[in-house]
């Protein structure tokens, strides 16, 4: 009865899945404590200054920008202004034309993996490749080509006492005539993990030696958020595409993507946003434009947002080596982004179980295997993973991570 494409939507996908747990806390159920989601904090001095931002703009504007439609590619003069901020600021040779105003990271990924993805003009299907799992739960299902998705597990590195980190494993990435674009997530979500820089140039040199773009998803980064804890830079030219968000300065409600690409990119793009959307919501661009008129949105990323999960992340971490210390658990360094991705590698029942406990007792988290597209079969040691986020207040994480030892406890979890 249904595409191929529609079949795959059969099947209930972990973002399916998360987001009916959200839709659940919306219409005012039950006292979840939600750690599964990724809402950014409330960071009080940022609200406030959205707040301000928002009362700066004429209602005369506000009615304008709901009246008419918006260009295809994104409200020109905020397009301007945020390619200046990152030539001047950033050191990006990023013109107007290198920018494109999506409805939101999901919408930017679903255009540019079918964009470049897919079956060619030979007859040929291209994959995107996805070098390093665990990566980011919304990949999947964006192909509308089925198996347009390929990745590797990565090599896991014991660095500490309850701690670990993934690395790619570049013996067995290979970049070659099958693949259409390379993607990563830096930071990572679901892990906090940072690619180094020397990782992110070799996927750079892999990606440029097969005449093929590298995707780098910053959702969480660079330039702005700027939630990252490790040592990273980014420099941009034509070979990369750089995919940003307003959510997680947080204004996640506004679904405000924003891609920086070259220009015959930017432009089929811009074709792309036509037919979907005829044009992008102006909303969020006209927010951020009046903000910028006033503060240093690159300033605001590492004076502010930045701090602030830091701060977060080391007091979670804490709580985790407090609660589920006494446990055979390991947990992702943090390295950036605003989630902890916990290990428990003698699991004696599948991390779905897990979570189903977990909900049963008010408490939403995401089970790991989720977090694989693209793998060709089945990693067991994602059935032994959480993701959790620790962006709300301090005792409400503490909470769902006592229940979470309990639950351990009652299965018998190894100390």
């Amino acid at each position: 009865m249904y595409s191929q494409f529609g079949d795959a939507f059969a099947i209930k996908s972990g973002t399916r899945e998360l987001m009916d747990d959200l839709g659940a806390i919306a219409r005012g159920g039950r006292d979840l404590i939600n750690l599964g989601g990724g809402n950014p904090s409330l960071i009080p001095a940022m609200q406030a200054m959205f707040e301000r931002a928002w009362a700066s703009v004429p209602a005369a504007d506000w009615v304008s920008l709901a009246s008419v439609y918006d260009a295809p590619q994104g409200h020109p003069a905020f397009l301007e202004r945020m390619s200046e901020v990152l030539r001047t600021q950033f050191g990006w040779p990023a013109k107007a034309g290198n920018l494109l105003v999506t409805s939101g990271s999901q919408a930017s990924f679903f255009a540019l993996f079918n964009l470049f993805g897919g079956t060619d003009t030979k007859g040929r299907l291209r994959q995107i490749l996805l070098p390093q799992a665990p990566e980011y739960i919304g990949y999947a299902q964006s192909g509308i080509a089925p198996a347009m998705l390929t990745s590797f597990p990565g090599l896991i590195e014991h660095v500490a006492d309850h701690r670990f980190k993934y690395r790619p494993d570049f013996d067995r990435i290979a970049v070659t005539e099958r693949h259409a674009a390379v993607c990563v997530s830096r930071p990572c979500n679901p892990t906090g993990n940072v690619i180094t820089d020397e990782e992110l140039a070799r996927l750079r040199h892999l990606a440029q030696d097969a005449g093929v773009p590298l995707i780098v998803d910053c959702a969480y980064g660079q330039p702005f958020p700027g939630i990252v804890f490790a040592p990273a830079s980014l420099a941009w030219d034509e070979d990369l595409i750089v995919c940003l968000s307003l959510s997680k300065l947080g204004l996640p409600g506004l679904r405000t993507g924003l891609v920086v690409a070259k220009s015959e990119t930017i432009d089929l793009l811009t074709s792309i946003n036509a037919m979907l959307t005829l044009a992008p919501n102006p909303v969020g661009a006209r927010l951020m434009l009046a903000l910028m008129a006033e503060q240093d949105v690159l300033a605001l990323a590492r004076e502010v947002v930045g701090p602030h999960y830091a701060a977060a992340s080391r007091r979670a971490l804490a709580a985790c080596d407090e609660l589920l210390g006494h446990t055979d658990y390991l947990a992702h360094v943090s390295e950036g982004a605003i989630f902890l991705w916990l290990w428990f590698p003698r699991l004696p029942v599948p991390v779905q179980q897990l979570y189903e406990r977990l909900k049963a007792r008010g408490v939403l988290v995401i089970p790991g295997h989720h977090f694989g597209p693209g793998l060709s079969e089945p990693w067991p040691h994602l059935g032994q993973c959480l993701r959790l986020s620790y962006a709300q207040p301090e005792e409400r994480l503490r909470a769902g991570l006592r229940v979470l030892a309990e639950e351990l406890r009652a299965l018998g979890y190894p100390g």
